[in-house]
C-alpha cells in the first residue's frame, strides 16, 4: 500500500463517492489500498475473483465493500464506470457518518 493520497472518496449530497480501480478474474478478492494514478487522482485499488461477465465482477466488488465496510450491499451503488476498470460508487447515506466506513475499508 502506498502512502494515503487524498481524493480518493468524497462526501456528497446523498452520501459518500468511493473512486475504484477494479481488476477482475484476481485469484482472490481484497483490497491492495490507496494508489494514485498518472493523471494524480486517488482511487482504490480492489481485486475480484469474479470475471467481468453480466455484471458479476461488479456484484462481487459491492459485496466486498459492504463486508469490509460495515454497509448493507443495497446501499452502495456503481454510478459511473459500469463497463470499466475505474468507477465510481456511492455509499447512499449520512455522508459523513460513512466516512468511517470508507476508512476501514483500507484497514
Amino acid at each position: 500500500m502506498t502512502a494515503t493520497p487524498q481524493g480518493w472518496f468524497r462526501i456528497a449530497r446523498n452520501g459518500l463517492q468511493l473512486f475504484v480501480r477494479l481488476t477482475p478474474g484476481a485469484s482472490k478478492d481484497g483490497i491492495d489500498g490507496i494508489e494514485e494514478g498518472a493523471d494524480g487522482r486517488a482511487y482504490l485499488k480492489i481485486r475480484v475473483r469474479a470475471v467481468p461477465e453480466k455484471g458479476r465482477a461488479n456484484r462481487a466488488l459491492i459485496a466486498l465493500l459492504a463486508k469490509r465496510g460495515g454497509v448493507a450491499k443495497s446501499s452502495i451503488k456503481v454510478t459511473s464506470g459500469e463497463t470499466h476498470r475505474m468507477k465510481t460508487l456511492l455509499f447512499e447515506g449520512d455522508g459523513k457518518a460513512l466516512r468511517e466506513a470508507a476508512w476501514r475499508l483500507v484497514q
